[in-house]
């Protein structure tokens, strides 16, 4: 075949380093419209950007041209360093070592995006750690607990 052809689209998140909450309504859209720019400049097509105070999520069609770990290295360096700069308040502002990074069947992707779009109401009942061990057992990623949230 002469021609690379791809279409994996993927929901990524993680969280603030310690899960703090310093994504405040004020800084959210922004955030998010920063997040996603990112990953368009990547070619990484944005989805869909949403969290709350304390992560992230997105929903993007990775491009085949950049490495995973390289896309959420230069996104989260970035991000991270923009919202430091943007006020003092925001001086400590970091992400959490980690991420999660999990494959979207084309036909999910509307699920998805509800489901980022929602997660004010997803968090009225269920914590950052419960969401995450919901997504590493959907998609059976053995892992060690202590080494997820440090």
């Amino acid at each position: 075949m002469p021609q690379s052809l791809s279409r994996v689209f993927v929901h990524i998140t993680f969280s603030t380093k310690k899960r703090l909450p310093l994504i405040d309504a004020e800084l959210r859209s922004e955030l998010f419209k920063y997040l996603a720019g990112i990953c368009n400049q990547l070619e990484c097509r944005a989805v869909e950007v949403g969290g709350i105070d304390n992560h992230v999520h997105i929903c993007c069609l990775l491009s085949r041209k950049i490495a995973q770990s390289d896309f959420l290295r230069i996104l989260k360096s970035n991000s991270s360093k923009w919202v430091r700069e943007r006020d003092v308040r925001y001086s400590q502002f970091y992400w959490q070592e980690g991420y999660g990074i999990f494959s979207v069947n084309p036909t999910e992707v509307p699920v998805v995006v509800e489901y980022i779009k929602d997660q004010e109401k997803h968090h009225e009942t269920r914590s950052v750690q419960d969401e995450f061990r919901l997504f590493l057992k959907k998609y059976g990623v053995e892992y060690d607990e202590k080494y997820v949230w440090d």
